[in-house]
């Protein structure tokens, strides 16, 4: 009985260490449509990973030239799931209030190429912003990090390799980890491939930083939304939606636009 017990252990224990990443990141491998079908304006644009992948991303204008968010350019990194077609209405959103937005898709999602891992998606959110930077209508000085959900740690991680002028992370989790175990109790860290340390992370930064979160999130506990609050060095703002789960509509729409306005107020020279 008892090696009966040891089997089913190792057993589980090579099936968490094989599948994880497939529990972790759910993307849409689809092509997106081209940009301007979508978006006034937008274009497509191809980012280039340090290990040789070219990923498909769009590139949305600010429309709005008096708006909270004119001369500022936004990073936004998504979350696991979907691609960048489901993130098309944020990018309007933010449009609509002056923003100029970079939404990107990881390596595997929305027809790119490659396999999506905590390297891999770092390297991706690295080309990203290197794309903004080399281009002329980007004011270097004005970029702002948005993250949701897995995207928080992608943001944080490249936040701390180069800081951005403000911080928005929607609905963060502690660690993986501790998100791993709120959904399955028993997951050891030992087993887990990639670590995503997000509050260890933020709570070394000198980055204005503002947290969104639903009160009723299943997905990621608020309490863990909260717990990276209370890490930051530099809170501008923690922003609590009652009774809102993790992919509630206004998760993605107006009160993180709002949100994303008055870090950019805050930021301002």
């Amino acid at each position: 009985m008892a090696l009966v017990v040891v089997l089913v252990a190792v057993i589980a224990g090579v099936a968490a260490w094989a599948l994880q990443r497939r529990l972790i990141f759910l993307p849409d491998t689809s092509t997106p449509p081209a940009a301007a079908t979508l978006l006034p304006n937008a274009e497509d644009v191809v980012l280039t990973t340090s290990d040789g992948l070219e990923l498909g991303a769009w590139f949305v204008p600010g429309r709005n030239p008096t708006g909270p968010g004119a001369e500022f350019t936004v990073l936004l990194a998504p979350g696991n799931g979907g691609n960048r077609l489901g993130r098309a209405q944020t990018a309007a959103d933010l449009s609509a209030a002056g923003f100029s937005t970079l939404l990107f898709d990881y390596r595997g999602y929305g027809g790119n190429p490659g396999r999506p891992s905590e390297d891999g998606v770092a390297r991706d959110a690295r080309a990203a912003l290197q794309h903004l930077l080399d281009r002329e209508d980007v004011d270097s000085d004005r970029v702002l990090y948005f993250g949701e959900s897995l995207g928080c740690a992608v943001v944080t991680a490249l936040a701390a390799e180069s800081p951005p002028a403000g911080m928005l992370l929607r609905s963060p989790f502690t660690d993986l980890g501790s998100v791993a175990r709120h959904h399955y109790r028993l997951v050891p860290d030992i087993v887990l491939k990639d670590r995503f340390p997000v509050a260890d992370i933020v709570a070394q930064l000198d980055v204005p930083l503002t947290v969104v979160y639903g009160t009723a999130d299943s997905i990621v506990p608020a309490q863990q939304s909260a717990a990276v609050a209370d890490s930051a060095r530099y809170l501008v703002e923690r922003v609590e939606l009652p009774g809102l789960e993790h992919n509630d509509p206004p998760m993605f729409g107006a009160p993180v636009v709002d949100a994303l306005s008055r870090l950019a107020d805050s930021v301002q020279d």
